[in-house]
């Protein structure tokens, strides 16, 4: 595996896998000098495929109206989100809330310039590569997996947010 800062390489992957495989031949960084400008975020080597996080709001069972417009897109909760929020709530398929915290658990770690780009720009990634599932599966909110600390420690923390 190697890395780029360039952009438009052509060896590079882009985005979560449905089926295992290998890593990607190339990875995407921030340059050395925007690296240099500093940190959002502590530098990390580690994280731990956790799955994806649950509803941190109630749910509810879908309306009449919201059963007839979604039919077909397998929702089957819906997380209102408090008033005042930026979105009204999010829908749940059986399987995604199936498969929270539902994750390999193993832990993967990476090189200096890959951790120092998350923590240059920690939505720079969508997704990252898990060594248990040999998947790249998505980073963020809603993402599956959780950083650990320099002492190995787990956090609630979700890569790329």
């Amino acid at each position: 595996m190697s890395l780029t800062t360039d952009p438009k390489d052509p060896r590079l992957g882009h985005g979560a896998d449905t089926a295992p495989g290998p890593q990607n031949e190339v990875y995407l960084v921030l340059s050395e000098a925007e690296r240099a400008k500093g940190f959002a975020r502590p530098v990390r080597h580690a994280y731990r495929h956790a799955g994806i996080a649950g509803p941190q709001h109630p749910l509810r069972d879908l309306t009449g109206q919201e059963q007839e417009r979604y039919g077909g897109t397998g929702y089957v909760k819906f997380e209102e989100y408090p008033e005042g929020s930026t979105a009204l709530g999010r829908f749940w398929t059986q399987a995604q809330l199936d498969s929270i915290d539902g994750g390999c658990g193993t832990i993967t770690t990476m090189g200096q310039e890959l951790a120092e780009t998350y923590a240059r720009d920690f939505s720079f990634y969508g997704a990252t590569f898990c060594c248990g599932c040999r998947l790249h599966r998505p980073v963020g909110r809603a993402g599956e997996f959780t950083w650990m600390t320099p002492g190995g420690q787990d956090t609630d923390e979700r890569v790329g947010t």
